[in-house]
C-alpha cells in the first residue's frame, strides 16, 4: 500500500512538472496538469472547510464547559457564522461584504501590525538592557529611525529621516526579503525533489 502511494505521488508530481516544461512536445500534459491542479484546489478547499468546522467545534465545546475566556469564543463563533452565511447569500462582491472588509477586517489588521511594531521595539529595548552588544544597538537605532522617518506627525517630520527610512525599507529590507524568498524557494524545491524521488514520504507518515 505504501509503495502504491509513493508511485501515485511521484507520477502526479512528474505529470504536473512536465506540464510546465514539456507542453511544447506533449500538449496532452497541459490537460493532465490542469486536471490534477483542479483536484488539488478542491481538496484544499475541503480541508479548509474541515478546519473551520473543527474550529467551531472546539470553541462551542469551550462555551459549553464555560471555560475562562468563553465569551471570546462565543463572539468568534457568532461572527464567523454570520460572515459565512452572508458571504453565501450576498456574494463577496456585495456592498455589505465590502463594507465589512473595509470597515472591520482591514482596520483590525492595521491595528495588529501597529501593535506588532511597538512590541518589537519594546522587545529590542529589553534585549538591550540584558545584552548590550553592537547588533542590539544597531537594531534598536535603525528601528527607531525607520519609525520616526515613517511618521507623519508635524513634530517628527524631518526630511532626512524620511529619506533614510525609505532607503532602509526599499534597499536593505527589500534585499533581505528577496534573499529570504530565494532561500524559501530553494528549500521548497529541494523538498519537492525529495518527495518526487521518494526520499521523503509525508503522505505516508514518514
Amino acid at each position: 500500500m505504501r509503495v502504491f502511494a509513493v508511485v501515485i505521488a511521484i507520477v502526479s508530481g512528474l505529470l504536473v512538472l512536465g506540464g510546465y516544461f514539456l507542453q511544447g512536445f506533449f500538449p496532452v500534459l497541459i490537460n493532465v496538469q490542469t486536471l490534477l491542479l483542479t483536484w488539488a484546489i478542491i481538496l484544499a478547499g475541503a480541508a479548509a472547510l474541515v478546519g473551520v468546522f473543527n474550529l467551531i467545534t472546539v470553541h462551542t465545546d469551550k462555551i459549553r464547559r464555560r471555560e475562562p475566556g468563553s465569551i471570546y469564543s462565543a463572539l468568534l463563533v457568532i461572527f464567523l457564522a454570520a460572515t459565512f452565511f452572508l458571504g453565501l447569500v450576498l456574494r463577496p462582491e456585495h456592498m455589505i461584504m465590502r463594507t465589512v472588509m473595509n470597515g472591520v477586517i482591514i482596520p483590525v489588521e492595521a491595528a495588529l501590525m501597529g501593535l506588532l511594531t511597538i512590541t518589537l521595539l519594546y522587545a529590542a529595548i529589553r534585549l538591550l538592557r540584558r545584552r548590550a552588544d553592537m547588533m542590539s544597538i544597531v537594531f534598536l537605532v535603525v528601528a527607531a529611525l525607520v519609525i520616526l522617518g515613517s511618521a507623519t506627525l508635524p513634530f517628527v517630520n524631518i526630511p532626512i529621516l524620511g529619506t533614510f527610512s525609505r532607503w532602509i525599507t526599499q534597499v536593505l529590507a527589500l534585499g533581505g526579503a528577496r534573499g529570504i524568498l530565494i532561500g524559501v524557494a530553494l528549500g521548497t524545491l529541494t523538498t519537492g525533489l525529495r518527495v518526487l524521488f521518494g526520499a521523503d514520504r509525508p503522505y505516508g507518515g514518514n
